[in-house]
């Protein structure tokens, strides 16, 4: 900026800590183009100014000789730092703003070594300008993990849900909505499958995408990686229908995404991510209160989630066993932290960690007593950008750093990617805002409305909110086969509680997501879950897609000429009956889910019809 001619010249009080610290913390942020130097030294060079005035404030000399001081003086020492000059242009243009910072000086250069020590505190000793590069290429390489995760979880169960052969075929989808959207199907449900909807396309689709996680992770044509990955995702998002509805898919997505403008503008991907992280959090807190549930408004809410989440881990058992003074105690921190903490991720480095370690304190807790997949590794991933470089460089080994040091060592955006990305962010910003908005208040203007149904499709701005309403009983369906309609066998279930004795087990990060599906159709009535009757058909046929999906098949010689589904309750067992009977579970047979079935006649070939079942 000032390259061959003077520099403007900031002086400070150089008997003053605070004035001292950030001093040097400026100096680090404009470089070469700001010259900074203490009155003590540089006050007989300036005698139009009075001591008085470089002890009261700091004083900017322009290179055209003119003084300013205060507040002006700052914001025009950082107008020279990269992306700080909009201080500037607000003190000058919004009325108000500068008789606003002006006293705000005035009231902090009179209690400066108060407000030297809040300094320490809030940023640390050493303070210097923050960097992210390290923090964006971690990030994206944790972000490349829990894509590999996704997409060998969906991978190794596609064929079983959406496979030509499976509960809810993707070839019937793709004809249902061809024929009801027409041309316009294509923004309403963007997908690579439109080019193909065979096994052998959702094969290539999900290992794909675990290749492309892969090259991610090792830094291998990250951002086309990062583009392909969302596509594909994007793409399983619609053809998984019922069994890609959850809460962790749209958050992969939009992370993803985000992750994507990372790639082309770090600081501006990580404020994002930030805004994300805080919105995901955040809501996740609101809901709970805003859905008048008793159980979150009495704190008792824990007393049941052990019990009754979908597939608990071996430690819930113990964790349920907590005494309800406890469990109120740790339902009242859930909110503190969802509902408190979310708000420190905007404020100084130091309060930002302090988040952060709230955050992963919460979803260690969640990891260890429940399966949620990848939901607590990607929400732990996105805890990663409230730190900075400053702190990898001190807690990482020397020898994981220096590799991400030399790859962007150098490496500025393009004109155009920057200006692609803020257009982007802004338009981010601005949906998810209304998005937020409209959660409290039930309504949105209706341009917002529009623009939010013009990117809908796509993903990359959503909604969030996680055990808003507490399940306080846990209901669970029994499948059973019989070949003679007397006596049944019961489908064991990979992960799912079944039979009594078997323990919970661990599947992260796998999502089993039949099981899941099983617990939400324990919630709702057959009606209400159409894919229900699907899985019957496709048991009543052996499908070898569909039963791979299960822990067992009682019926391996030859498909049962009945199936039914039963409704149980089931609650844990105490420590007695566990301890001497070795069961986790106690069940009581609620009724009929769903009554007895077999195939058509006729029809036990026709493997695509949509309802090949009659009830007996």
């Amino acid at each position: 900026m000032n390259a061959g001619g003077p520099k403007p010249l900031l002086i400070y009080d150089g008997d003053c800590e605070f004035c001292t610290y950030w001093a040097r913390y400026w100096q680090k942020l404009t470089q070469d183009r700001v010259s900074y130097e203490p009155y003590q030294q540089a006050a007989t060079r300036f005698p139009q100014i009075p001591l008085a005035e470089f002890q009261r404030a700091v004083q900017y000399i322009a290179p055209d000789g003119n003084i300013f001081s205060a507040a002006e003086a700052s914001f025009l020492t950082l107008s020279h730092a990269r992306s700080k000059g909009i201080w500037l242009v607000l003190y000058r243009n919004l009325p108000g703003f500068a008789a606003i910072t002006e006293r705000a000086y005035a009231f902090i250069a009179s209690h400066r070594p108060a407000f030297h020590r809040l300094s320490l505190w809030l940023w640390g000793r050493d303070y210097v300008p923050p960097r992210f590069e390290l923090v964006s290429w971690f990030f994206l390489r944790t972000i490349g993990l829990v894509y590999l995760a996704a997409f060998v979880s969906f991978g190794v169960q596609a064929l079983g849900l959406i496979g030509s052969h499976g509960i809810l075929p993707l070839p019937e989808l793709i004809g249902a909505i061809q024929r009801q959207f027409g041309a316009e199907r294509y923004w309403l449900f963007p997908m690579v499958f439109w080019l193909g909807s065979g096994d052998s396309a959702i094969q290539v689709t999900c290992w794909a995408g675990a290749a492309l996680s892969l090259l991610l992770v090792f830094n291998v044509l990250p951002r086309l990686s990062l583009l392909l990955l969302y596509a594909l995702y994007l793409s399983l998002f619609y053809a998984g229908q019922d069994f890609m509805t959850f809460q962790w898919d749209l958050l992969l997505l939009e992370a993803g995404f985000l992750a994507l403008l990372l790639s082309f503008a770090s600081r501006l991907g990580i404020w994002l991510l930030r805004w994300l992280l805080f919105r995901f959090m955040f809501l996740s807190g609101a809901v709970k209160l805003l859905s008048g549930d008793p159980t979150w408004a009495g704190f008792s809410a824990l007393s049941y989630h052990f019990q009754t989440q979908p597939l608990p881990t071996p430690l819930a058992w113990y964790a349920h066993q907590l005494s309800p003074s406890v469990l109120t105690i740790v339902t009242g921190l859930t909110f503190f932290i969802e509902l408190v903490l979310p708000f420190l991720i905007f404020c100084p480095r130091r309060l930002r960690f302090v988040a952060a370690f709230g955050f992963l304190l919460l979803q260690i807790s969640i990891f260890l007593t429940g399966n949620y997949n990848i939901f607590n590794l990607l929400t732990m991933a996105l805890c990663l950008v409230l730190f900075d470089d400053a702190v990898l460089l001190k807690v990482l080994p020397q020898r994981l750093t220096r590799l991400p040091q030399q790859r962007t060592q150098g490496i500025e955006p393009r004109k155009v990617a920057s200006f692609v990305a803020g257009s982007l962010a802004l338009l981010i910003v601005f949906v998810s805002s209304v998005q937020l908005h409209s959660t409290f208040s039930g309504r949105a203007p209706a341009l917002a409305k529009w623009i939010d149904y013009g990117v809908a499709p796509l993903r990359i701005v959503n909604t969030y909110g996680l055990f808003a309403v507490m399940t306080t009983e846990r209901l669970e369906i029994i499948i059973e086969g019989s070949d003679d309609g007397i006596h049944w066998k019961e489908y064991p279930f990979k992960y799912k509680p079944g039979e009594v004795k078997r323990r919970p087990s661990w599947n992260i990060p796998h999502q089993p997501r039949i099981d899941w599906q099983m617990w939400f159709a324990a919630l709702g009535t057959p009606d209400r879950n159409p894919w229900f009757s699907r899985l019957l058909q496709r048991l009543l046929e052996n499908s070898p897609e569909v039963i791979a999906l299960l822990e067992a098949n009682p019926f391996p010689d030859k498909p049962p000429a009945y199936v039914r589904a039963l409704l149980y309750d089931y609650q844990y067992a105490s420590s007695k009956e566990k301890e001497s009977k070795g069961v986790w579970w106690e069940r009581r047979l609620m009724g009929l889910y769903y009554p007895a079935v077999k195939l058509r006649q006729n029809s036990s070939n026709d493997r695509e019809a949509p309802s090949n079942i009659r009830k007996e």
